[in-house]
């Protein structure tokens, strides 16, 4: 099937972001992958191409906007659902070392399908919960950057996400609505669990309406070792 991907190509330039034929390449191959493996499972409830394109593909490697995503940096993309940010961020900037981590089985498994179809490398997906893989042993405090599309309250993500941070490090959560409230309320979290939080980014998506923001939360101490607490409560009983 043809795909017109000038629009795609118009924002990607807008991002200065330089990708080759073979990247859209693999950008098209995950779309179609996406949208077979959506008619068995739920892996997202936008399908058409052009909207795939700006609210997952162009949304994902928006990071470029709060880091520098073209250095060797080491990733974790917690609920990753259908691989949103973490793929779309190893296509673009094949330079980056990724993990996506997701509690549910057969989206692994989808996610696995697209790693081996795309040939990518430097690239693995896990099954688990993230306050299981956050213990000490496992991924505790291993990565550069932790992000996180998935849909929570700071507070409960800041839990979720934090632990696996370096000192150093940062937590990115993207984000789509304002952000003042929420910062409010997540604020004393973040400190408990050794971050710090940055003045949020917020824009649009290019030549769009579509507002996008990022919250980023530095790693400045460890987060303390009871943290983070057992399955299911960060999300029950946010941290206040």
């Amino acid at each position: 099937m043809n795909y017109d991907l000038s629009k795609f190509k118009s924002m990607v330039d807008e991002l200065n972001i330089d990708l080759s034929d073979s990247q859209y390449d693999q950008f098209i191959k995950y779309y179609e992958m996406l949208i077979k493996w959506n008619e068995v499972m739920n892996l997202t409830a936008i399908t058409e191409f052009d909207e795939v394109i700006v609210k997952h593909f162009v949304d994902s490697i928006s990071l470029i906007k709060a880091i520098d995503v073209n250095k060797k940096i080491n990733i974790i993309d917690i609920g990753t659902g259908a691989g949103f940010p973490g793929i779309p961020l190893k296509i673009a900037y094949p330079n980056l070392k990724i993990t996506l981590l997701d509690s549910l089985n057969k989206r692994v498994g989808f996610l696995n399908e697209v790693i081996n179809e795309l040939d990518l490398k430097d690239i693995e997906a896990l099954h688990g919960r993230a306050e299981d893989y956050a213990k000490a042993g496992q991924l505790r405090e291993k990565y550069d950057l932790c992000v996180s599309r998935a849909v929570a309250n700071l507070a409960t993500l800041s839990e979720y996400c934090l632990p696996y941070v370096k000192v150093g490090g940062k937590f990115i959560s993207y984000k789509s609505e304002k952000l003042a409230e929420e910062l409010a309320s997540a604020g004393k979290a973040i400190s408990i669990l050794g971050g710090k939080i940055n003045d949020p980014i917020e824009f649009m998506l290019p030549d769009t309406e579509v507002f996008r923001a990022f919250m980023i939360i530095d790693k400045i101490k460890e987060t303390p070792k009871k943290y983070p607490r057992k399955a299911g409560t960060p999300s029950k009983d946010p941290l206040k």
